[in-house]
């Protein structure tokens, strides 16, 4: 209950804050404390300080420089220590939660007059695994069994060597906690996969290294923290294993969702599932002779060993199968069309051919036949190590215990896939997507990879999260489009009774910013005349001085008007694929900074997340609508699906999808109160078309000139 006690703390850190940093107080973040407060303090619970009914889930749009992290922590850390609940604040990446842990929070901590501990929460892959560093130096290498063939590793060379022997070193010395991130210098992937680990590999408390694991000690202090800060990535993983398992359970935490419109798209890779044929089948040759070689060792004990026999039978029969399925899958690409430089096959309405399907019955069998005895050989190791009547050497039952857990995790996987080729898809509301692919592993070499996924997250949030948590808030800058809430409401499975609130941003836009739409003699569908446009307009546009950032939806369009520059402008452009994303950004700034002009050419990923304040970005040039790829076989299900119910999916996905991005992008030129300049969009569909117009009435309130 929100009492009066409890908005005066709100109220008082809040002011303090604002008292010590000699700041005004914004409106936006005013009303967005108050809507928080408001809904969580709400909530009714029990003697057991469990939800028993009210609203639970907040959502806010705040746009950028409202200060939505002080707003959410003053608003509910102390609702949260009242309820005796963890609060769980998620960002979308890992350098926004380092931010919010180590710059964000310790300044509310120091000036709000709070009291509260945090704790930041990474993933066992952010950490290093103390037995395969051991295993690595003492010559032999971990039985890592991959997934697919391409992430096979070679024998670690002087280099790596040299760098692990490092990393012993330091953490020995106590000089390095064991985190990718605090090591002093950039890890290459290839050398940090080989001494990290995952959940189906860690053998937890039953480690020898357990004492000293980076990992179990990071988690260790999530137990006593008021505040945990992780990612989405980390949040749905947790759930996956039931809620618990890394993070507190769901029904202890309040969530705070940073960066919520990701949310969606992240749970549906999360629970998508793949499946590639020649990678599978050299794989399980693979562990079959992992565990012929365990079977082998004389001091294997008897029931361990038949064990053993038993799941080497059960993965023979598995790959066995796998033979009549390659024709299957041959055949139905063979008549398929090339999508997006590739031969694919998507399954309309998630239903596949009967003979595939039939087919994928078998394989759930056989894979669940390889859970079940893996199950039985990992109790038995788990057993042998919990006693101490081991069968060789702790180290060694401890990798074969780390190669049956692989095993059975990677038969999990498959199993999942299949399981869904083998449902029936019209029992299914809304259906999976499902479809397959001819894919590119490298060197020229090529695999049949087939999968499945939801095309909503709303069953899968509503089921694993929404109804379990104590409560949740989720905000961001663009949760509306067309200036609703449904599109993000649909997508993330959220009811009608939650609780909905945009708060006003503190940009003035209209002053700080104008809106330009030129007069166009070509219509932006037609690729060629517009692409031939863009060449003759651009120069025109950009001040040679300036900072600009050209968007553009299509990588084909980019090059070919990079390549129509005039000369001069060809060597400002700094163009997305030439180099990496922040060697762009820096090159960028220190143009600017010396006195010149910089041009940067950039796609989606240069349409959010990217902060160039100032003179860094005073023009942002938007070549077209950013309407969404239409060969994506989850959008496409989710289409069929829609228009299978009556609905226009260009209105009810296309549309508002573009309207999202439209002002994201547009988020590019604001970037602080102080930030003046201009946005063009060129693109006449944003004021000839219907939805056009509905786009541009969404757009913050820029002073508007169309020609």
């Amino acid at each position: 209950m929100l009492t009066d006690a409890l908005k005066k703390a709100i109220q008082d850190a809040y002011r303090q804050f604002l008292d010590v940093k000699k700041l005004r107080p914004r409106y936006g973040q005013r009303l967005m404390i108050a809507h928080i407060a408001r809904v969580l303090g709400g909530i009714k619970r029990n003697q057991e300080f469990q939800r028993g009914g009210g609203d639970h889930l907040c959502v806010v749009e705040a746009g950028t420089g409202t200060g939505k992290t002080l707003a959410y922590a003053v608003a509910a850390i102390p609702i949260a220590q009242q309820s005796h609940k963890t609060l769980v604040i998620s960002t979308a990446t890992v350098a926004l939660q380092e931010q919010i842990i180590y710059r964000d929070l310790p300044d509310i901590l120091t000036n709000s007059g709070l009291h509260f501990t945090v704790s930041l929460s990474k993933g066992r892959r952010r950490y290093i695994c103390l037995s395969k560093l051991d295993q690595l130096l003492s010559g032999a290498d971990a039985k890592v069994l991959p997934l697919y063939v391409d992430e096979h590793m070679a024998a670690p060379d002087a280099e790596s060597l040299s760098l692990y022997t490092d990393f012993a070193q330091k953490m020995a010395t106590g000089k390095w906690g064991g985190d990718r991130d605090d090591w002093n210098t950039v890890i290459a992937d290839d050398k940090w996969a080989r001494v990290t680990t995952d959940h189906a590999q860690c053998t937890g408390r039953r480690c020898s290294h357990v004492k000293q694991c980076s990992f179990f000690k990071a988690r260790e202090s999530l137990t006593q923290a008021d505040v945990i800060v992780a990612n989405h990535d980390l949040v749905l993983a947790d759930l996956a294993l039931g809620g618990g398992a890394i993070l507190p359970p769901p029904e202890d935490c309040i969530y705070i969702f940073d960066e919520a419109h990701h949310l969606p798209d992240k749970v549906i890779n999360h629970f998508s599932a793949n499946f590639r044929l020649a990678a599978t089948e050299r794989w399980l040759e693979q562990i079959e002779r992992a565990l012929a070689a365990m079977i082998a060792v004389p001091a294997m004990d008897v029931s361990a060993r038949g064990g053993l026999e038993s799941l080497l039978s059960q993965l023979i029969a598995v790959r066995r199968g796998l033979d009549p399925l390659r024709p299957i899958l041959e055949c139905l690409l063979d008549s398929a069309e090339e999508r997006q430089g590739t031969k694919s096959v998507r399954f309309p309405e998630g239903i596949v051919p009967d003979d595939l399907a039939a087919h994928a019955k078998n394989m759930v069998g056989g894979f669940s036949g390889v859970i079940q005895q893996a199950e039985k050989l990992i109790d038995t190791f788990q057993d042998s190590l919990d006693g101490n009547q081991l069968m060789a050497s702790r180290e060694v039952t401890e990798q074969w215990l780390a190669t049956v857990s692989s095993a059975r995790f990677r038969a999990e996987n498959a199993c999942a896939l299949w399981r869904s080729y083998a449902s029936d898809a019209r029992q299914e509301k809304p259906p999976n997507a499902r479809w397959m692919a001819l894919v590119e592993t490298g060197q020229g070499l090529f695999d049949i990879e087939l999968n499945a996924s939801p095309i909503l997250a709303a069953n899968a949030l509503k089921s694993a999260l929404w109804s379990r948590c104590y409560a949740a808030v989720l905000t961001s800058a663009t949760l509306t489009a067309l200036g609703s809430f449904n599109r993000f409401s649909m997508r993330a499975g959220l009811d009608v009774d939650a609780s909905f609130e945009v708060v006003p941003s503190p940009f003035a836009h209209a002053e700080a910013g104008e809106l330009y739409v030129p007069a166009m003699n070509c219509d932006a569908g037609n690729a060629e005349a517009h692409t031939a446009a863009l060449i003759e307009m651009l120069p025109e546009l950009m001040a040679p001085s300036a900072g600009n950032l050209v968007l553009f939806s299509s990588r084909k369009q980019l090059r070919a008007v990079r390549e129509g520059m005039p000369a001069e402008w060809q060597q400002r452009i700094l163009a997305q694929d030439d180099l990496p994303k922040h060697e762009i950004l820096s090159q960028h700034r220190a143009r600017l900074d010396k006195g010149d002009g910089s041009v940067i050419f950039g796609l989606a990923s240069f349409a959010e997340g990217v902060d160039l304040p100032g003179k860094y970005c005073s023009h942002v040039l938007i070549a077209k609508i950013p309407f969404a790829v239409p060969e994506d076989p989850v959008e496409e299900a989710l289409a069929e699906w829609i228009s299978r119910n009556n609905g226009n999916p260009f209105m009810d996905i296309t549309v508002p999808d573009a309207a999202v991005k439209l002002i994201q992008a547009s988020g590019r030129l604001l970037r602080s109160e102080s930030d003046v300049g201009r946005i063009t969009i060129l693109d006449r569909r944003i004021v000839t078309k219907h939805y056009g117009r509905k786009m541009l009435a969404s757009m913050p309130p820029y002073r508007q000139i169309i020609e």
